[in-house]
C-alpha cells in the first residue's frame, strides 16, 4: 500500500497546573503558603482543528513562530502523542527525528544503548545486531562500545543518536529542524546521509526557519499560529504567509513601544513643568 498521512480536525489539550498568586510578606509566610496551597489544574489547547493530507512525493515545510505547535504536531503524526480530538491515519513506516536521545540510559553501555534506542524505534533485535557495526562506524564510537553512556560528551551522544535514528530508510520522515551540530567532519557526513534519507523517503514533513533550505527541499508549506493552520499550499506562498505573520507582530510591538515612549515623554514633560 502506498504511503500517506491524513489528519482531520486534530486537537490536543494538555493539563497545566497553575499556582494561585501569593503575596510574600515574609520568608516564613511564603514558605508556608508554598507548602499548603494547591495548584489549580487548567487545560491548554496546543493544537486546534488541524487538518493535513500528504501523499507520496510530498515534501511539506512546517512553519510558525516558537510555540505555534509545530513540534507537537510532529509528535502527533509520529504517534508519540494521541490527539484529544479528531483523527490521524498514517500508512507507511515512519521515523521522527525529534529527540535523538529517546530510549537512552545513562548507566548502560554504548552498545546496549544502541539496542535500547533501536527498540524504541520498533526495530527487532536481530535487525539491530545486523546494523550495529555500521552504526558504531558512522558515529565514530567503536572504541567506546563498552563505555557507559554517562561518560560520553553531549556531542558524542548526539552522534550516536543520529547514527541510530538514520540507520534505516523509512517511508515517512518527520523532522524538527535540519541536523547541524557537532564537529565539521561529522556535520558533513550527517548532511550527506540526511539528504540521502530525504530523497529516499516517500513523504517528508520538515519544521524549520531556514527559508532557503525549505525552498530547496519542499514543494508544499504549512503555516501554523497559536496551534491552528493559517495557510497550506505551495511552499513559496507559505513562506510569504509566514513572513506576514511575524512582520505584523514586529510592527505591532514597535507601534506599542513608540506609544509607550511617547507617554513616558509626556509624563516627564508634565513633571518638569510642575517643578519649574
Amino acid at each position: 500500500m502506498s504511503a500517506f498521512i491524513t489528519a482531520k480536525g486534530v486537537g490536543l489539550d494538555v493539563p497545566n497546573f497553575v499556582q494561585t498568586e501569593r503575596s510574600a510578606k515574609s520568608f516564613l509566610s511564603t514558605l508556608l503558603a508554598a507548602a499548603t496551597s494547591r495548584p489549580r489544574r487548567e487545560f491548554r489547547t496546543i493544537l486546534d482543528d488541524v487538518s493535513l493530507e500528504a501523499k507520496e512525493g510530498d515534501r511539506i515545510a512546517l512553519m510558525g513562530r516558537n510555540g505555534a505547535g509545530k513540534t507537537t504536531l510532529l509528535r502527533v503524526l509520529s504517534g508519540a502523542f494521541r490527539p484529544t480530538r479528531g483523527a490521524v491515519e498514517v500508512h507507511g513506516s515512519r521515523q521522527a527525528l525529534l529527540n535523538l536521545g529517546l530510549g537512552f540510559h545513562q548507566e548502560a553501555t554504548v552498545r546496549e544503548n544502541v539496542f535500547l534506542r533501536a527498540a524504541a524505534m520498533g526495530l527487532a533485535g536481530r535487525e539491530t545486531a545486523r546494523l550495529l557495526p555500521s552504526i558504531m562506524d558512522f558515529s565514530g564510537l567503536g572504541d567506546c562500545a563498552n563505555h557507559r553512556l554517562a561518560v560520553l560528551s553531549s556531542g558524542q551522544r548526539m552522534r550516536l543518536g543520529f547514527a541510530i535514528s538514520t540507520s534505516v530508510q523509512h517511508d515517512i520522515m518527520l523532522m524538527d529542524e535540519w541536523f547541524g551540530a557537532g564537529d565539521a567532519e561529522f556535520v558533513d557526513k550527517a548532511r550527506e546521509r540526511m539528504t540521502d534519507r530525504v530523497q529516499g523517503s516517500k513523504i517528508v514533513v520538515l519544521a524549520s526557519h531556514n527559508f532557503q533550505m525549505l525552498r530547496e527541499v519542499c514543494n508544499l508549506g504549512m503555516v501554523m499560529d497559536y496551534g491552528r493552520v493559517v495557510y497550506f499550499g505551495p511552499v513559496r506562498d507559505a513562506i510569504d504567509a509566514y513572513k506576514g505573520i511575524y512582520q505584523a507582530s514586529d510592527e505591532y510591538k514597535a507601534r506599542h513601544a513608540r506609544v509607550g515612549r511617547a507617554r513616558a515623554g509626556a509624563v516627564q514633560a508634565v513633571g518638569d513643568g510642575g517643578d519649574a
